[in-house]
C-alpha cells in the first residue's frame, strides 16, 4: 500500500518533468536545433529567422540570388508560377537593421520568353512555369534555369537572351531546375522531375528518357549522371576548392531524400559518386532541395522540415526549423559580408545571420 501511495505522489512531478523536458526540445519555429556543438561557431545563440515577405506577394518563391553593388545590394528570387523574377531591397544596408524593404518586379515573362503568354496559364488553361534557379556568370549576368522554355539562359546586359542548353543528342530537356556556375566558366544544372509538364512524367512532351546532371561548356553540353539514387536531382552546389559537386534528389516522397558527393576533374567531368548524407525516413514536407556551401565546407540544405546544416563530414550539425506546413525551396548567401543567409518558400521570404561568410556567385 505504502508503495503504491509513494507511486501515486511521485506521478504528477515525473509527468511534469517530462512535459517540459518535451516542450524545451521543440524549439519555435526558425529557432535553432543544435545537433552538435560545433554549430555554436555558425550561428549565435540568439540567431533566429526574421520574416522578410509574408503570403500573398508571390507564388512559387524559388532561387534566391543576391546581387552586392559597392555597399548596398539586392536578392533576386524566382516566382515560378508568375513567370517573374523579384528584386528585394533591404531598407538598410548595416546590419542589424530592420527587416523592412522594397520589393519591385526584376524581370518579367522570364522563364518564358513568349510575352503573349501572360499569366500562370496559357490560352488552353495549361499551367505554364517560370524561371528556376538563378546564378551569375563571371561577367556578373545572370544565368537562369527557364523552366518554362525547357532551358537555360543567360540573361545579355542588353537585355537579350542567350541559350546555353536546351536539347541533349537532338532531344528536349525536361524541366532544368537548379544551377550553378564553376570559376572556369563552366555551367551545372539539373534537369529534374518532369512537374513543368501538364501530365508530368507522362506527358507525350517530354523527349528524355530519363532526368540529368549536366555542365555546359563553350557551347558543349555533356551529360554527368542520369537520376542519382534512382530519383530526378533537384539541388547541387560546389564545395569551396570547386573539388566536391554535392547534388541532391529531393523530392516529395520519403525515399527522395539524399544528398550524393562527386570528385570535379581538371576537365569539369565528375567521377567518385557517393552517398554524402542520407535524409530517408527524416520527417517534414519535401526532401532536399535548394543547397548552399559556406567558406568551412559546411552544407546548408532546404527540405525535410527546415534548413539543414551539414559538415563537410557528412554530420548533422543542426537545423533551422520552418513553420509548420511549410516548406523551404532555396537559399543563398547574401549582404555585403556574405553572412546573412537568405531563405525563401513558395509564398515566403526570410533571413537569419551568421558568423561565417557563405559562398555566392560573384
Amino acid at each position: 500500500m505504502r508503495r503504491l501511495l509513494r507511486l501515486a505522489l511521485c506521478l504528477p512531478l515525473a509527468l511534469a518533468i517530462l512535459w517540459f523536458s518535451v516542450r524545451a526540445q521543440s524549439p519555435a519555429a526558425g529557432s535553432l536545433v543544435k545537433l552538435d556543438p560545433s554549430l555554436d561557431q555558425i550561428f549565435s545563440a540568439d540567431a533566429k529567422l526574421e520574416l522578410l515577405i509574408g503570403e500573398g506577394s508571390f507564388e512559387g518563391g524559388e532561387g534566391p540570388l543576391w546581387i552586392q553593388h559597392g555597399e548596398s545590394g539586392y536578392l533576386l528570387f524566382s516566382d515560378v508560377g508568375g513567370n517573374r523574377i523579384f528584386q528585394w531591397t533591404p531598407g538598410c544596408f548595416k546590419y542589424p537593421c530592420s527587416p523592412d524593404g522594397k520589393l519591385s518586379i526584376f524581370l518579367d515573362h522570364s522563364g518564358y520568353a513568349d510575352a503573349s503568354r501572360v499569366g500562370s496559364v496559357d490560352a488552353s488553361g495549361a499551367h505554364l512555369y517560370g524561371p528556376n534557379g538563378l546564378t551569375l556568370d563571371r561577367e556578373g549576368r545572370i544565368v537562369v534555369d527557364a523552366t518554362g522554355d525547357r532551358a537555360v539562359e543567360r540573361l545579355e546586359k542588353d537585355g537579350k537572351r542567350t541559350t546555353l542548353a536546351d536539347h541533349f543528342e537532338g532531344k528536349r530537356l525536361t524541366c532544368p531546375n537548379d544551377i550553378v556556375v564553376k570559376s572556369d566558366g563552366a555551367v551545372y544544372f539539373t534537369d529534374g522531375a518532369a512537374g513543368c509538364l501538364p501530365k508530368r512524367e507522362d506527358d507525350p512532351a517530354k523527349e528524355l528518357p530519363y532526368h540529368g546532371v549536366y555542365f555546359v561548356r563553350n557551347g558543349s553540353l555533356q551529360l554527368l549522371d542520369k537520376d542519382p539514387g534512382g530519383f530526378p536531382p533537384n539541388g547541387l552546389a560546389f564545395s569551396p576548392d570547386e573539388k566536391v559537386l554535392y547534388v541532391n534528389n529531393g523530392g516529395p516522397t520519403p525515399n527522395q531524400r539524399q544528398i550524393f558527393a562527386y570528385d570535379v576533374q581538371s576537365d569539369d567531368t565528375v567521377k567518385n559518386k557517393r552517398l554524402f548524407i542520407d535524409f530517408t525516413g527524416e520527417k517534414g514536407l519535401g526532401g532536399p532541395d535548394g543547397m548552399k556551401v559556406d567558406v568551412m565546407g559546411n552544407v546548408y540544405s532546404t527540405g525535410m522540415g527546415g534548413v539543414w546544416v551539414i559538415s563537410p563530414a557528412g554530420k548533422r550539425l543542426g537545423q533551422i526549423p520552418a513553420p509548420e506546413g511549410m516548406r523551404f525551396s532555396n537559399l543563398a548567401f547574401g549582404d555585403q559580408d556574405s553572412r546573412t543567409l537568405y531563405v525563401v518558400s513558395p509564398k515566403t521570404l526570410w533571413r537569419i545571420r551568421l558568423k561565417v561568410a557563405g559562398i555566392r556567385p560573384h
